[in-house]
This record gives C-alpha cells, structure tokens and sequence, in this order.
C-alpha cells in the first residue's frame, strides 16, 4: 500500500541537432573545454548521440552541433558486433603509435571521402558523463574515429588533412555543386 503522493516520472526527449557543414565557421574553432560537467552538458551528450544515431555516423563532437566545447561522442557498433558507446569531455591524446591510411568520411562534409594517415593506436584520457577521469586504449576503428573527432575540437576537418592540391580540388567541386543545388 501507497500512502504518499504518487511518484512521479519525469521523461526528457532528446532532441536530433542540426549538423553544421563546410564551411560553417564554427567547424573552424577551436573548441572550449568543459569547466563542470552539468546536466546541460549530459542533455547536449545525449542529444549528440541522438543526432550521431540519426545520421547516421560513428562519431560527433560538439562544433558539429554548433556549440564550441570539447565533447566528442563514438559509437562503431554494427549489426554484427557491439561495442559501448563512448562520451568524452575534453579529450586528449596522451600516446600513440603505429601509422596507417585508410577511407574517411565526416558528416560535416557529405558524399566526400578521402584517405587519411593516423596514428594505428592511441591512448585518449578525458572525463565521461559523470565527471569521472577515463583512459581509452585504442586501435582500428576507434583509434581513427577518436582522432578525427579530437581532429574537430582543434578546428580540424579531413580535408586540412589532405594535399593542397586535393584540397583546391575538393573546394571547386564543393562549390559547383552548392550552385547546383541552390538551383533546384
């Protein structure tokens, strides 16, 4: 038997953000680190997870979203294998080792891929939704997807990461199909 007043459940929706494209200057900013972990700064965790799911990609950080913090989230899951979900704040790479090339896309920069060289592993310390201090070893998949969303919290898109000549390339391309679509 009850006696008190009813419990009462609070449901928050997450919210899917617009992902910001080139050449949105936001993407160019280097992002601000997180001073307190808040329950604003989980809404904007778990609305990026929203919108990364949505896309769909395997990574998102915050200048993605338009907010210049140092947030980063990661899920490389498939249908055929698991793995966690992973938020970070205020990520840094404390080690890495190894190099290898390999196809990347961004969400930032859409039906664009190229190839980019990382490190093969990398040792990634940041602060998860709670505040708590957390070490990630890490190679393959989410070796590079870390990097390339650490890449955006420095103002870094793929194709700064490319050959100027491939990037004056990629700049006219871009350009003749944003007059083509403005067109439509």
């Amino acid at each position: 038997m009850f006696l008190g007043p009813e419990p009462c459940v609070i449901i928050t929706a997450m919210a899917i953000l617009e992902i910001r494209k080139y050449p949105d200057e936001v993407l160019k900013k280097k992002a601000l680190p997180v001073e307190k972990v808040t329950d604003k700064i989980r809404t904007l965790i778990d609305d990026m997870i929203e919108t990364m799911h949505a896309a769909p990609g395997v990574g998102l950080a915050a200048p993605q979203v338009g907010v210049s913090k140092k947030i980063i989230v990661i899920d490389i899951s498939s249908k055929e294998e698991q793995y966690p979900l992973i938020a970070l704040i205020n990520p840094e790479i404390i080690d890495t080792d190894g190099l290898v090339s390999s196809d990347e896309g961004c969400l930032s920069l859409p039906k664009y891929t190229t190839v980019v060289k990382r490190a093969e592993r990398v040792v990634v310390k940041g602060i998860d939704r709670e505040g708590r201090e957390v070490v990630i070893e890490a190679d393959g998949l989410l070796a590079r997807a870390l990097q390339h969303e650490m890449d955006h919290l420095d103002g870094l898109l793929l194709i700064d990461r490319i050959s100027s000549i491939k990037r004056e390339f990629f700049k006219k391309r871009y350009q003749k199909a944003l007059a083509n679509a403005a067109k439509e």
